[in-house]
């Protein structure tokens, strides 16, 4: 099972594993090192840095939408190439990186690759794969991430355990290389996944004529309710990143540890549940389904974290709450991820699968800039009443997603029935 999962059979879906493997090596790294790096190596203080970061956000959320018009129009093989490489250049420029400017710019670049590069590897998914069969490598994509990303954490370990400028150094430029590693498997797609859609084949010279394009997402209202409803549940991953650590060492009784345990749990479980969460999702009415049940189980999660912080609670019943609370999450992150996934694909023009994919990404790097503040206004600042607040939110997303998903699968099933 797991050889199957890093080494599938099918040519296309090996490329993306052994790359999203180097990809998601060099992300450990990064997220374990990065923060300490550049306040400690560089000089920037922390406000700073997240200054900086928030930025860089917003050039990701452009470079998302770009890239999937460019996909459509180049490539999408092409373009994961390029943005792969020109993240992976930006990673090790991080090292020459000495001042305010020079992080913020790099950050832009790095982070705008990073986005750009999520949207074509989708595009291509939407492209080469139908049906299941594009759901289950999605699937076992994130699984591969998940794995790799832990492998990068504890790698990272042993810069934090040297704890010297050099140390970071060496870990930045690790980084960098595998970032770059990442495009070399890609390096093999070229020619073996359509680059366009027939109808959407440039042709040029004096025989060129105007070929028929794809609906363009922005006029999709469906698709783009999806998508900024699936970009709320998004805003999850938030949770885990700044909630749940802030919350474990301000608010509760629990020892800070419980942020690394919490963090392996959560990267065990999506290892073994995200393939078997994703089945038939492929389907519009089961991802609206999915995507509603994994909602309620967020909810769930935020009123947990909320009793753990509850006074008188203790450290054994903190402790046991937060457990609690990361297996129900981790179970609410598969179903979610995976619904969304089935939507992003089904309910897009395939005549646009760059274009669509890209509105799809780009909610999502809206979700990942937003989401540390919205948590820090609700939950951190207000307590009970803030989590209470955001599972209602997600609550109502999740369950908005499943009425929508119910009403398009109805009206596919009368067309079909009609023609």
């Amino acid at each position: 099972m797991l050889r199957r999962t890093l080494f599938p059979a099918d040519p296309v879906a090996r490329a993306l594993s052994v790359s999203t493997m180097a990809a998601s090596l060099a992300t450990g790294l990064f997220y374990t090192v990065s923060a300490l790096y550049f306040t400690m190596v560089v000089g920037l203080e922390a406000t700073t840095v997240g200054l900086g970061l928030t930025i860089a956000g917003a050039a990701g959320v452009l470079a998302a939408y770009a890239g999937g018009g460019l996909s459509d129009r180049l490539g999408a093989d092409r373009v994961q190439i390029a943005s792969t490489v020109v993240q992976g250049l930006a990673m090790l420029a991080y090292v020459l990186a000495d001042g305010v400017v020079s992080f913020v710019l790099t950050a832009c670049v790095a982070v705008g690759a990073r986005s750009m590069q999520g949207t074509a590897k989708q595009a291509l998914l939407a492209r080469w794969f139908t049906g299941p069969d594009r759901i289950a490598v999605r699937a076992r994509l994130r699984v591969v991430t998940n794995v790799f990303i832990g492998l990068g954490t504890a790698l990272a370990a042993v810069a934090l355990l040297v704890g010297t400028p050099d140390a970071f150094r060496v870990t930045m430029v690790l980084v960098g290389l595998c970032a770059l590693a990442a495009a070399v498997p890609l390096a093999r797609l070229r020619g073996r996944v359509p680059e366009l859609a027939p109808a959407l084949r440039p042709t040029r010279g004096r025989h060129a004529v105007d070929v028929a394009r794809g609906r363009s997402p922005l006029r999709d209202r469906t698709y783009l309710a999806s998508t900024v409803l699936n970009s709320v549940i998004a805003m999850q991953f938030g949770l885990t990143s700044v909630g749940v650590p802030l919350w474990i060492a301000s608010h509760t009784e629990a020892p800070t540890v419980m942020v690394s345990v919490m963090m392996l749990l959560n990267t065990v479980l999506v290892a073994l549940l995200q393939v078997r969460a994703s089945r038939g999702t492929h389907e519009i009415g089961s991802a609206g389904r999915a995507v509603r049940r994994g909602s309620l189980l967020i909810a769930l999660s935020c009123l947990l974290l909320a009793g753990a912080g509850a006074g008188g609670v203790g450290v054994v019943g903190a402790v046991a709450l937060l457990l609690l609370a990361e297996l129900v999450g981790s179970l609410a992150e598969v179903l979610t991820e995976a619904g969304g996934w089935g939507l992003a694909f089904e309910l897009a023009d395939p005549l646009s699968a760059g274009a669509y994919q890209g509105v799809s990404q780009m909610g999502y790097a809206v979700a990942s800039m937003v989401a540390p503040l919205v948590i820090t206004a609700t939950a951190i600042e207000h307590g009970t009443v803030g989590w209470a607040a955001l599972a209602a939110v997600f609550a109502g997303c999740g369950c908005l997603v499943a009425a929508l998903a119910a009403r398009t699968a109805r009206r596919r099933t009368t067309v079909a029935l009609v023609a």
